[in-house]
């Protein structure tokens, strides 16, 4: 009753201010649901550790419940109008199961704490680009086939988005520096923010000509569409409170045992938020689809790079972004793709040694991670 009442009131603030812009409204909607967390989290349970992690775990599980409803519905809807596998795997399916991300961004950036929200951006990445084909890998007896496509264009496309977003925050630095403690830091804006979105305007395009060139067909009932559209819908409003939930309680961890905001997103907010992509590429990998669960690792992360950051961006006004933070997590997600890259291009095809290599790679990264945080190598650099 109270969710229901905040949102109301929210609605009601749009119908008298239709002149409000758009993203004004979301933050309104943004904030009810804000308030409806800490009411939950904050007056009807106590705040203690046992609470904030149970509330994680409970979180995470509406998760993978709405995100079983969206994948379903994804999938029957992209059945239905008939689109390739590779565009089902990097738009719709990547765009549905990234969800979690684009609101854990718009939510910390509402807030104030963006920090968290990158973080769990660069840490979903990487734990897309390395755990998740590992884990599709090692869950089928046979090797997860790729084409062409997968390697030479989603692959190499992802490249540019890792590097447009690098020239995103570089820009940042140079004509919006900030004061900041730890290193070079500046003001991501909504000019800024537009780079990024232009460029996923082109992937838009370039998948669309791939569409009118494939020659699908419908094959779902045309009865069952609506149901499978309230579905999706029913699944993205579980995520979204799910994920205000998730952000609410790693907060509470973090002022509890004093964890750095990036840290926790890097690593507690990434993999929660990452389930509906494992979930979804290693049921199409079981399927022997490998097409489509490569694609969607490779087309979910193009979104989170080129979409969930700017949107958090277009929605807070503007962000603070550290460049020295930044900075090595771009060049560690550089590396795990060209890693997976290179593991796709032997035979086109991912197999269970393959998969290994890259789940050691991710905890060869968490490891690093967390070194750098309680600062456990300053003692060995010269």
């Amino acid at each position: 009753m109270i969710l229901l009442f905040s949102l109301s009131r929210a609605f009601h603030w749009v119908q008298i201010g239709c002149e409000i812009p758009i993203l004004q409204v979301s933050q309104v909607l943004i904030m009810t649901l804000e308030e409806y967390s800490i009411m939950v989290l904050g007056q009807f349970l106590p705040d203690t550790t046992v609470v904030h992690a149970v509330v994680i775990a409970g979180a995470t599980v509406m998760i993978w419940f709405g995100s079983a409803w969206l994948e379903s519905s994804a999938e029957h809807l992209s059945s239905y109008y008939g689109l390739p596998a590779v565009v089902q795997g990097s738009i719709v399916v990547a765009v549905g199961s990234s969800f979690p991300e684009l609101m854990s961004v718009i939510i910390t950036a509402s807030d104030g704490s963006f920090g968290l929200g990158v973080g769990a951006i660069v840490g979903s990445a990487i734990f897309n680009i390395l755990v998740i084909p590992a884990l599709s890998g090692i869950a089928t007896d046979a090797a997860v086939d790729a084409n062409r496509t997968i390697v030479y264009k989603e692959a190499q496309f992802y490249m540019l988005s890792v590097s447009t977003l690098v020239i995103t925050f570089a820009l940042a630095i140079i004509y919006y520096p900030a004061e900041s403690e730890v290193g070079l830091s500046g003001f991501v804006t909504r000019p800024l923010a537009l780079i990024p979105l232009l460029l996923y305007g082109l992937y838009l395009f370039i998948q669309w000509q791939d569409i009118g060139d494939y020659a699908g067909g419908s094959t779902d009932d045309t009865s069952n569409i609506p149901r499978q559209w309230g579905r999706l819908i029913a699944g993205l409003v579980i995520i979204l409170l799910a994920v205000e939930l998730l952000v609410g309680a790693v907060k509470g961890l973090n002022a509890t045992f004093g964890i750095p905001g990036f840290l926790a997103g890097v690593t507690i907010l990434a993999a929660a938020t990452s389930l509906p992509d494992a979930l979804v590429s290693v049921r199409a990998a079981r399927d022997g689809r490998g097409v489509t669960s490569l694609g969607n690792v490779l087309g979910s992360n193009t979104f989170d790079l080129l979409v969930a950051i700017p949107v958090g961006v277009l929605i807070a006004g503007s962000a603070q972004i550290s460049f020295s933070v930044a900075a090595p997590m771009m060049g560690v997600l550089t590396v795990a793709t060209i890693i997976l890259f290179t593991v796709l291009r032997t035979d086109l095809t991912l197999t269970q040694p393959e998969s290994y290599i890259l789940l050691i790679a991710y905890f060869v990264f968490v490891g690093w991670v967390i070194g750098e945080t309680i600062g456990a190598f300053e003692y060995i650099k010269i």
